[in-house]
């Protein structure tokens, strides 16, 4: 543990960060699973779900949560799931 008083507050800050961070990226893998699991059933409404997915995408890269280039390969990942479900039905 740190002595300094601000490197103390340094630690807890990180601390709340951390825990933040955790629960945007657990968010994303949520509406991840929700666009997969439409995907399978109903084209329509996983155009809504991966609308969602990708302003939680680019809410977190904008916070730094994650980085712009993960976020842009997560999108055009399931951008291609999506007009190859469009395709095959």
């Amino acid at each position: 543990m740190a002595n300094i008083k601000s490197a103390k507050k340094r630690v807890l800050i990180e601390r709340e960060r951390n825990v933040e961070n955790n629960s945007v990226k657990s968010e994303i893998k949520t509406y991840e699973k929700k666009f997969k699991a439409q995907l399978a059933t109903d084209v329509a409404q996983a155009e809504e779900a991966y609308k969602t997915l990708v302003a939680r995408l680019d809410s977190a890269a904008r916070a730094n949560v994650i980085h712009q280039n993960c976020a842009d390969r997560k999108k055009a990942h399931y951008a291609k799931l999506l007009s190859d479900a469009k395709a095959s039905k």
